[in-house]
């Protein structure tokens, strides 16, 4: 396999009855474009994932792993194979449960009713179609309102929905630094890939 999608386009060679004949050839004019293009928007999709994985309206980890399979696609996965992929899809996935399951546990850890628990969960699950207020304030109002249905006084209502509230925020963070060990890990691949 070559090293890049330049190589490819290298020599062309041809058999005759004098033997085999290889001339070289120059990269097409508009494949070195599209080839810092693909990167180019590899480096826009992992910038709206950083940033997404920070803002909730945006599904920033799937975007951020997005991002990075375009710049190894752009390279022909010649630094960045599949065992990278692998890897890097796998922490894409565990951020995703760890932004689920965050709020949740926030929840639990403040010693939520199951109600308020599973309140926390679908508050979190509806707050995804009701853009960013929904997705901050989803977690503490499912809590709060799973609390006092299970009989809960309004205080404590209150302390588990800011207990929700703050997995939230926690499980944002841990989402963070998931994406920067992701973005670490490409780096990584890609360079001692270069040799």
């Amino acid at each position: 396999m070559t090293r890049n999608r330049r190589e490819a386009f290298a020599t062309t060679c041809s058999a005759s009855a004098d033997g085999l004949s290889c001339t070289p050839l120059t990269t097409p004019p508009n494949a070195m474009a599209w080839h810092w293009l693909w990167y180019l928007l590899a480096a826009l999709l992992v910038i709206i994932g950083l940033v997404g994985s920070v803002l909730p309206a945006l599904p920033g980890v799937p975007l951020l792993f997005a991002g990075l399979l375009l710049a190894a696609w752009a390279d022909g996965f010649a630094r960045v194979g599949a065992g990278w992929l692998t890897l890097l899809a796998l922490l894409t996935l565990a951020a995703m449960a760890v932004d689920f399951v965050a709020g949740v546990l926030g929840a639990k850890k403040v010693g939520a009713s199951r109600a308020a628990v599973a309140g926390a969960a679908l508050g979190t699950l509806i707050g995804l179609f009701l853009g960013l207020p929904g997705i901050v304030l989803g977690p503490f109002v499912g809590a709060l309102l799973g609390e006092l249905a299970a009989g809960g006084t309004l205080r404590k209502a209150g302390g588990v929905g800011v207990g929700a509230w703050v997995g939230f925020v926690v499980g944002s963070l841990a989402k963070l630094a998931i994406c920067g060990v992701m973005l670490g890990i490409f780096a990584f691949a890609f360079a001692a890939g270069a040799r």
